[in-house]
């Protein structure tokens, strides 16, 4: 899997538990909607820390429990 795939399944996973909407999400995290959506819908493949950062804030959660699943910690290197 490569990082953006985990960015994309992270961030769906994190708004089904959230029982949010990508507008609820853009409301909470000052990130417009068309932002989130090209992110989940590629896009955007490259988000910013910031970006996510401020996604994690709307989210309610830090950036470290946003990356701190297996999905992230089993990445492969990818420069090859």
């Amino acid at each position: 899997m490569d990082t953006y795939t985990a960015v994309t399944n992270r961030l769906l996973v994190l708004l089904e538990e959230k029982r949010m909407s990508i507008n609820k999400l853009a409301t909470e995290s000052a990130v417009p909607p068309s932002t989130i959506k090209n992110i989940l819908y590629g896009k955007s493949i490259n988000p910013g820390i910031v970006t996510i950062k401020m996604l994690c804030d709307g989210l309610g959660i830090t950036l470290v429990e946003f990356f701190n699943t297996s999905e992230f910690a089993d990445l492969e290197q990818e420069i090859k």
